[in-house]
């Protein structure tokens, strides 16, 4: 990352608490840990749901709290975060937990280069990794179709529409060859130009409220079709 003169004279603090915290957290493994320490064990019979993921799932209950009220839905997003990160912490927020469901959600940070230019395997492999783990400790998968993008604003030399639509044809043809649930959001929600719907957010990459109301009902038939698979676990 290159740093205009007055900008790294103007924040140095910032910029060198950053640089220490990826230096000892890169995963970000605080982030959730307490929360996930008062959670405490399932109850029994409701089956517990947790949802994987960068800022689009972290914001998810910020912006609509009432679809995850009343619900075992438990939110372990994380802005910004690439597929590594979320595999590095997937033990800690996830497999620890004992959902009987994890939804999985990430990709796009990946395309747009947070952590280092990354291949389309190396993402795809980072996603398939936690299914397996997830799947090997007897939690059924939902795997996720990336969300439409046609360009970053942090990274506008990108262009990551051809990028995303690659990379969740994989992920739809890995989640037909093992019969996990896909979820897909892209189709749901693209415009004429591989970018999200205008209307669906404000800023290219993240849903609004609209946004998310057009996700949940896919996410929902997509949970209830994990739950209901004859392969999950707790049938």
């Amino acid at each position: 990352m290159v740093l205009s003169s007055s900008l790294a004279a103007q924040s140095p603090t910032r910029i060198s608490a950053e640089d220490e915290r990826l230096r000892t957290d890169w995963a970000d493994m605080h982030r959730y840990r307490d929360d996930n320490a008062r959670l405490g064990p399932p109850a029994p019979g409701e089956p517990r749901i947790v949802f994987m993921g960068n800022s689009i799932t972290e914001q998810w209950e910020v912006l609509d709290s009432a679809f995850f009220a009343g619900r075992q839905y438990v939110d372990r997003g994380i802005s910004g975060q690439t597929t590594p990160q979320m595999l590095v912490r997937f033990r800690q927020d996830v497999i620890d937990l004992h959902p009987a469901v994890v939804v999985i959600l990430g990709g796009v940070n990946d395309i747009a280069e947070n952590t280092g230019p990354a291949t389309l395997g190396a993402i795809f492999g980072n996603i398939v990794s936690m299914a397996e783990l997830a799947r090997a400790n007897g939690i059924t998968v939902v795997l996720s179709s990336v969300l439409p993008a046609s360009s970053f604003r942090w990274r506008p030399a990108l262009e990551p529409a051809p990028k995303i639509v690659a990379l969740n044809r994989m992920i739809r043809q890995y989640a037909v060859d093992h019969h996990i649930v896909f979820v897909d959001y892209y189709t749901a929600m693209v415009d004429g130009h591989g970018g999200l719907q205008p209307e669906l957010t404000k800023d290219g990459v993240h849903p609004t409220l609209a946004g998310y109301r057009v996700m949940e009902p896919l996410v929902q038939s997509a949970i209830e079709q994990a739950l209901a698979s004859p392969t999950h676990v707790g049938r």
